[in-house]
């Protein structure tokens, strides 16, 4: 198996496991009520998630810190989405736990966790919208491990802009869990608005099967597959992203359908 191929694996068991969001089992320390709700968590890979610089908004109290930073979504600052410091974080299993701080970002986009205890935190999460999903910042090799803050006390700590994404790009053809011909088989989508480009990826079932298909950039909203396949089963990820790189929206994570008469 190559380290791709492993990486595409690894992302879709994260992708795929409903965890208990966020929801604080130390007790939430600020006035916002804890969501009960369960979430998919994606991962950004920002390299360090708490590297940058501001003007603070709000001076934390003696012996605590806060953490400052700013939401958007296609470029603009998004206003009312929760988010999260976590003590413990884990995007395999449990999500946020531990001692959580929340805040919700303002009309500018901004948000402040604060009086936070000073310690290191391993997760802040970023609720998309109104949805079940959470955007966490990661670090490493193509952000296998999630990123930490270091909080400390009489600062804050700013962290960089987290970018949201959606998750409702509809996919017109192949349907999912489908069987068809790989013979000039045509990808289709529905155009998103903003769009300016996608990204395709085909990942097969069968480990031993490297794809043609990986981040395929397509700049409109059908894609002929023009490189053999073998038949097998196959994931289809589709991401959408506006004229400045930035993610926009991405189809089903589960999205499956087999190749019946493929390359040998």
């Amino acid at each position: 198996m190559s380290f791709r191929q492993w990486l595409a694996a690894c992302f879709c068991v994260v992708a795929a496991i409903a965890l208990t969001g966020c929801g604080n089992k130390d007790g939430n320390t600020n006035s916002q009520s804890r969501t009960g709700a369960s979430s998919t968590p994606v991962s950004v890979n920002n390299n360090d998630g708490a590297a940058e610089a501001g003007v603070e908004k709000v001076k934390p109290a003696p012996g605590t810190g806060n953490v400052q930073g700013k939401v958007f979504y296609n470029g603009k600052p998004v206003p009312d989405i929760e988010v999260k410091l976590c003590e413990k974080f884990s995007q395999y299993i449990g999500g946020c736990s531990g001692k959580t701080y929340t805040a919700k970002s303002d009309a500018e986009g901004d948000f402040v966790i604060t009086n936070a205890e000073p310690k290191v935190y391993e997760g802040l999460t970023v609720r998309v919208f109104d949805t079940d999903m959470y955007v966490f910042a990661t670090t490493g090799i193509a952000g296998v491990s999630a990123s930490k803050y270091e909080v400390a006390a009489d600062k804050t700590l700013f962290v960089r802009p987290t970018h949201l994404f959606k998750g409702d790009l509809k996919t017109l053809n192949p349907k999912a869990g489908s069987k068809v011909s790989g013979q000039n088989l045509e990808l289709k989508w529905e155009p998103y608005p903003d769009a300016a480009y996608y990204k395709i990826s085909l990942y097969p079932e069968e480990m031993s099967v490297t794809s043609p298909y990986i981040g395929q950039r397509v700049e409109g909203s059908s894609f002929v597959l023009d490189k053999p396949l073998p038949q097998g089963t196959y994931r289809w990820k589709i991401e959408a992203f506006n004229g400045s790189d930035q993610k926009l929206s991405e189809g089903p994570d589960d999205f499956k359908f087999t190749i019946t008469d493929g390359a040998s």
